[in-house]
């Protein structure tokens, strides 16, 4: 299992009217939360489509809200990968305030696709490479 913490201060601009962290925004939370762990193993989403011609688009999104997040809060979005991507990479996020409470937890699926055929493919190697030494 790999686990990646990644801060982001809550905007004003992402709440609603009681100061909250709009719910709508939680995916893009967890995008983040996402991008930069595979950032910190050597990939991006920029490279893997301008590079290698792969897509990596959403299949599933589970979401479970159980407290707010606030206006200004600094929020650890925690990203887990428990297992290896084949055709699907499925991650794993928690959102955790400044008190250490876990607020909201999520999961995420994408899978792989040639941008150039438009099919389903399996897991690039460079990326499996990547995440190798964890499995």
């Amino acid at each position: 299992m790999i686990t990646h913490d990644t801060y982001r201060r809550v905007l004003y601009a992402e709440t609603d009217k009681m100061g909250y962290l709009y719910y709508g925004h939680y995916a893009s939370y967890y995008e983040t939360g996402r991008a930069e762990f595979i950032r910190d193993h050597g990939i991006t989403y920029h490279d893997l489509e301008a590079d290698h011609g792969i897509m990596m688009p959403v299949a599933q999104l589970e979401c479970r809200y159980r407290l707010p997040a606030r206006y200004d809060e600094n929020l650890v979005i925690r990203t887990y990968l428990k297992e290896m991507p084949r055709r699907i990479f499925h991650v794993e996020h928690e959102i955790i305030n400044p008190a250490g409470q876990i607020i909201n937890s999520g999961v995420v699926k994408l899978f792989f696709v040639d941008m150039e055929s438009g099919k389903n493919v399996s897991c690039p190697e460079y990326v499996k490479e990547a995440f190798a030494p964890y499995f």
